[in-house]
């Protein structure tokens, strides 16, 4: 039987058989999975209006709209299950205590503090760690997650906790939601002055999400207008009943500021732990965990905040961590001394990594360094391709035709370089979501993490592009290099202050829009001839003003007969004028136009350009 055509070429069709293929997979790669030529798959797609080379990595739309052509289902893989199939081909396994019941040993809880701008989390960890944050964040907002470990005295015993700090602006939503994934217990920070805020309600989304039992601290008790019932009152409405009130929730009211019931905190996170989570975990397996924060230190290198989650991690290992890999050179604790072991839920800062890893990406202990960076390398190459997947723009042959003939859209290239992943990351989410319409794209065309380098001035000088520091500042001879290529480098400390300035920048390329704004209109009451100038309209102008530069059109009968006419001159009895209101009589003369009769109204109007919102 003859294979069908499709778009004009011959391909065989399958038979509803589900095609995996991994993110930003190619047409190469689907073809190979399927049996046919990929030049094949390329021609089909120029059939149905889509321009694709066979190597390219493309999105998960084009590769569905084959499947659906082809009678296949495609199921992209997602980013969890790609890795797990890659960890399986190594024999490894992430997420789960080796051996049984009685190698698993009590491991203290790990709590993520969470809560709106401004009601006192920094200020709440700076208590109960005494290290004061707040003075170092640029604009008093938390711009980066840390970990660290205090320990409490419940009913005589030391209890060790572990906290997460995750920052509570809301361009960091997506950190804040990694946050509570990590998490056994949440506090919820809620300032008894101001009550539930939005924020306040998008952390207990993400807390309810990740199934995490919370713990609730009405804070700034010690302020005049504090209001601690009505907190408990508004929580209430959102499922989070106190215990005094017959719920199962724990609510301690506390003052970070002059540190006032913090023990009752750290016990009633403890007390909650015991009774609602089982908290153990092996400490004698490989160890496993999660990357918190990375930055590139100038004298160290990478340095990983990482969180063991389960066995323990020692000097020596050799570790993968996302696309990142190496052997553990030193370990500090958060006070920045040296620990030589880190056991389930210790967070720890890991010296010895290649590269940079992501914020929130999953780190073992493998064999041996070889295996570390195979691991790494296939991680970074998928990643890499998925990446291309997502920011390749769409492009039709129509919108090819169209950009032709009516000249490439603007788009704005960025570079987007930070301390740390988080933040870069969190930027990059919120540059996302500008929308000024469909005339202007935002692109951003690489990101990292460490000092502005002299290839990146040269990738931006080579596409346009402008580089957003994001507190770093240039390495070496970058800035000579950028002011030789007249690349535009702007540095920001406050995340607020990036977003506004960049949405400003779109807006300002957008082709500026304009409206008619009508000023005035005249009747023509006398016509004088003259030889050397034409028709001359003596007028009285009957409604607002006609002004000497505006524009006109001429009326006959409630018709227009005449658009877009300029004025040659406006007199007001013997005197040129600027304009002429609403009373009085004037003169005009309509420049290259004759055609006007007794009884015309002239209609004075102006473009005025519309504010961009």
């Amino acid at each position: 039987m003859e294979a069908p055509t499709i778009g004009g070429i011959r391909v065989r069709k399958g038979n509803g058989e589900t095609v995996r293929l991994a993110r930003g997979a190619s047409l190469t790669d689907f073809a190979e999975k399927i049996g046919v030529d990929p030049a094949s798959l390329v021609q089909m797609l120029f059939g149905l209006g889509e321009m694709v080379t066979a190597t390219e990595s493309v999105n998960d739309e084009v590769l569905e709209l084959l499947g659906e052509e082809l009678n296949y289902i495609v199921e992209v893989v997602s980013p969890e299950d790609e890795d797990r199939e890659l960890l399986e081909s190594f024999d490894l396994e992430f997420g789960s205590d080796e051996g049984g019941e009685g190698d698993l040993v009590i491991r203290p809880p790990v709590v993520t503090v969470m809560g709106h701008v401004d009601h006192g989390k920094t200020k709440l960890l700076d208590a109960l760690r005494s290290a004061n944050v707040v003075a170092k964040e640029a604009g008093g907002i938390t711009q980066h997650i840390g970990a660290y470990q205090v320990a409490a005295d419940v009913d005589g015993n030391e209890r060790r906790i572990t906290f997460i700090d995750t920052p509570g602006h809301e361009a960091f939503t997506a950190m804040r939601a990694r946050g509570a994934q990590a998490t056994d217990i949440a506090i919820l920070v809620v300032a008894a002055d101001d009550g539930v805020m939005p924020q306040t309600v998008e952390a207990l989304n993400h807390v309810k999400a990740a199934g995490v039992p919370i713990v609730v601290a009405v804070n700034k008790i010690d302020k005049e207008d504090a209001d601690p019932t009505k907190v408990r009152g508004q929580l209430t409405e959102y499922g989070l009943v106190p215990e005094e009130y017959g719920g199962d929730t724990m609510f301690v009211d506390v003052s970070a500021k002059s540190e006032l019931n913090l023990d009752k905190l750290l016990e009633a996170v403890v007390l909650t732990a015991d009774a609602s989570l089982d908290l153990r975990a092996n400490p004698t397996q490989d160890a496993q965990g999660l990357v918190v924060e990375a930055h590139l230190d100038r004298g160290r290198g990478p340095v990983a905040t990482i969180l063991v989650q389960r066995g323990t991690l020692r000097v020596g290992d050799s570790i993968v961590a996302g696309p990142a890999y190496g052997r553990v050179r030193a370990m500090l604790d958060e006070h920045g001394d040296n620990i030589e072991e880190a056991d389930p839920s210790r967070p720890a800062m890991v010296l010895g990594l290649t590269a940079v890893p992501g914020a929130g990406q999953n780190f073992l202990v493998v064999d041996d360094d070889r295996m570390a960076r195979q691991i790494a390398e296939k991680r970074e190459s998928r990643e890499r391709a998925a990446m291309q997947a997502q920011r390749r723009v769409r492009r039709t042959l129509e919108d090819f035709m169209k950009s032709m003939e009516e000249g490439e859209r603007q788009e704005l290239n960025l570079i987007l370089k930070g301390d740390v992943s988080g933040s870069v990351e969190a930027l990059e989410d919120s540059l996302a979501k500008i929308d000024v319409g469909d005339d202007v794209s935002l692109r951003v065309i690489d990101r990292g993490v460490g000092a502005i380098t002299e290839t990146n001035v040269m990738l931006a000088a080579a596409s346009d592009a402008i580089i957003i520091g994001f507190n770093v500042r240039p390495q070496g001879k970058a800035t000579e290099l950028a002011d030789k290529e007249g690349v535009e480098i702007r540095y920001y400390s406050v995340i607020y202050q990036a977003i506004e300035e960049i949405e400003a920048a779109l807006k300002g390329m957008l082709k500026p829009e304009f409206e008619e704004a009508r000023l005035g209109t005249a009747e023509i009451r006398e016509i004088f001839r003259s030889s050397k100038i034409g028709n001359i309209a003596g007028c009285m102008v009957t409604d607002g003003v006609i002004r000497r530069n505006a524009k006109v059109r001429l009326l006959r009968d409630g018709a227009v007969v005449a658009d877009n006419l300029d004025l040659s001159s406006l007199k007001r009895e013997r005197d040129d004028a600027a304009e002429v209101r609403e009373g009085f009589e004037c003169g005009l003369v309509l420049r290259n136009y004759q055609d006007i009769k007794i009884g015309d109204v002239v209609e004075a109007f102006e473009m005025r350009e519309i504010a961009r919102s």
